[in-house]
């Protein structure tokens, strides 16, 4: 059970993330925690995370949202949906805050970029298919196991349902990609599920995706101890990753702990040689893997006439 809160939001609302892969776009988060539950997500170690299934919305948000824009030199480009929570979850009072949100800013002539693994209204779903040129859309997706998608996103989407709106929305003309982040290593990096996973979304037109393995933070390690209660499968996953150094990652300057290089390379080889027979183009997420290095794409492509630096004018 989800318990909702309602505060005011003080400080800005579009922000600049500390994610390299978001630096030239500016994001918006239109709650603290979020309603999906995702045990391995990393903003369950934010010092703002309110705490397991509680979610803060910010019921002031649209007017402080239109009150910033008005006094911005320049409105930015487009602006990214949502660094450490979800824009689609499954809260009736939040997802008319979404529309709202999402209406205005296409009437403002700016671009959305999403990443959801949430059900998208079908309201909302129609907006963003009449603005299909202003919208680049990233769905989540790390496995087709429901067995699997349950544990470790309770509450997100059931796979049917993201599929479904992948369809439609390429049908509709929106960019549409697949976000495979985070890889559970041994759990869903299986060859057959690999294969599965490709030549379904291929069968609906996605032609990119970006992938990346799990990093553990102290936080994240906790979560999944305390919600994974089939222990094979917690002790599999969580001995892969003993005797790995911290990391450095491309994020606020924090640290991780990483699978060993080896073994990332191993399964993002494994990933590459199904993705290039179906012709799908492939990413590693460089923000969480510099010592590899890559784009993820997470916020899309957009054209500007001013260097990308320029996307996000601070005040």
């Amino acid at each position: 059970m989800v318990n909702v809160v309602r505060a005011e939001r003080k400080s800005s609302v579009l922000s600049a993330s500390s994610l390299a892969c978001l630096a030239n776009i500016p994001s918006i988060n239109l709650t603290s925690g979020c309603a999906h539950g995702c045990i391995y997500c990393y903003a369950c170690g934010y010092s703002n995370f309110p705490g397991k299934n509680e979610v803060i919305i910010y019921k002031n948000i649209l007017e402080k949202l239109k009150t910033e824009l008005l006094r911005k030199r320049k409105k930015p480009v487009a602006v990214y949906f949502s660094p450490s929570s979800d824009i689609f979850q499954p809260i009736p009072e939040l997802n008319e805050i979404s529309h709202a949100v999402l209406e205005f800013l296409l009437s403002e002539g700016i671009g959305i970029s999403f990443l959801t693994k949430g059900r998208i209204p079908e309201k909302t779903l129609n907006l963003l298919l009449d603005h299909a040129d202003k919208i680049k859309a990233q769905m989540g997706i790390i496995t087709f196991d429901d067995n699997i998608r349950g544990m470790f996103e309770p509450n997100a989407a059931s796979i049917d349902v993201r599929l479904a709106q992948m369809a439609k929305m390429i049908s509709g003309g929106i960019a549409v990609e697949l976000r495979l982040v985070p890889i559970l290593p041994g759990i869903t990096d299986t060859l057959a599920s690999i294969e599965q996973l490709f030549h379904t979304i291929s069968a609906i037109g996605v032609n990119y995706a970006a992938i990346s393995t799990l990093f553990l933070r102290p936080a994240v390690a906790t979560s999944l101890k305390d919600s994974i209660s089939d222990k094979e499968i917690l002790g599999g996953l969580l001995d892969l990753y003993k005797g790995s150094m911290r990391m450095n990652v491309h994020a606020a300057h924090s640290s991780v702990i990483p699978l060993p290089l080896k073994n990332r390379q191993e399964i993002y080889s494994h990933f590459r040689q199904v993705a290039s027979r179906y012709q799908i183009e492939l990413s590693v997420c460089g923000c969480m893997n510099p010592d590899i290095g890559g784009v993820c794409n997470i916020a899309g492509k957009w054209l500007t006439n001013e260097p990308q630096s320029c996307l996000f004018n601070q005040e």
